[in-house]
């Protein structure tokens, strides 16, 4: 009788041999697939935000020439006839000592002629101002005189005597375009220098119907007190003077929707001064 064979060592590990070669076919496949070495390296760099970009530099040029500005007002009862009357100030419940003695507002300004000492600020800042303090980035603070008043475009031009007064330069509203990013910077609610930014959200934006004027709208925050400070571009010039803003609210804070007058609208009033 025949003995059986026994299987050959050869044969006994060849299914091993094929299951390790399709294993490193299919190794090398998913190798592909993910995103290793180089390749994440390149990847990651695609959607990683810049982290070396920085306002800062940009603001520390520009930020000595914008300036605050302090106004001495009439009492309320200069303002308003009825509250000269006790009757009507206690009807309304307004104390006499709120309504016989001066207010101070507060808003911002720019200079734009550091020879000159010229300031541009808003009209609306200064309107019925019995004195103009303008306070220096430097701390120093001084009598302001306004040279030139323009109610309809809503500018004033102050003039300031002092010493070695910074200034900034303003540039070409025309060359705006939506979407270009913009820095407002100003003493909003009275808190001191304060820095936002934005875009340009529009050009030529009326403020009402019929309104003959055309403003630049921006998503920078403009709130109370930021009125007279500039809205300044990424190269450090004055692209806009900031005067209103738009708010359900009653004008008490922002949503993202304010107003410049366009610098070259300043150019005008400005050139008419130095002339």
């Amino acid at each position: 009788m025949a003995e059986p064979r026994s299987r050959s060592p050869a044969l006994s590990f060849f299914p091993l041999v094929i299951a390790l070669l399709v294993a490193a076919v299919i190794g090398g496949i998913v190798a592909r697939l993910l995103p290793i070495g180089h390749a994440a390296t390149q990847s990651a760099a695609l959607v990683a935000p810049a982290t070396d970009v920085s306002l800062a530099p940009l603001i520390k040029k520009t930020a000595p020439a914008v300036v605050t500005i302090a106004v001495l007002q009439p009492s309320p009862a200069q303002q308003n006839p009825l509250l000269q009357d006790p009757f009507f100030r206690r009807y309304f419940g307004v104390p006499d000592a709120a309504a016989l003695q001066p207010t101070v507002a507060a808003g911002s300004g720019v200079i734009v002629d550091g020879k000159r000492g010229l300031v541009i600020t808003n009209f609306h800042v200064v309107q019925q101002a019995q004195a103009v303090e303008v306070g220096l980035k430097d701390g120093r603070k001084v009598a302001a005189t306004p040279v030139a008043l323009a109610p309809k475009l809503d500018l004033a031009v102050l003039r300031i005597d002092a010493k070695d007064l910074p200034q900034l330069e303003l540039g070409d509203s025309d060359k705006l375009d939506v979407g270009d990013y913009v820095v407002a910077i100003g003493n909003p609610f009275g808190l001191g220098q304060t820095v936002t930014s934005g875009i340009v959200s529009a050009t030529s934006r009326p403020l009402v119907a019929n309104d003959p004027r055309r403003f630049i709208q921006t998503d920078a925050p403009i709130n109370p007190g930021n009125s007279g400070g500039p809205l300044i571009d990424l190269d450090g010039k004055i692209v806009g003077i900031n005067s209103a803003l738009f708010s359900p609210n009653g004008g008490e804070g922002n949503v993202g929707i304010g107003f410049a007058i366009p610098s070259n609208v300043v150019k005008k009033l400005l050139a008419s001064v130095r002339t």
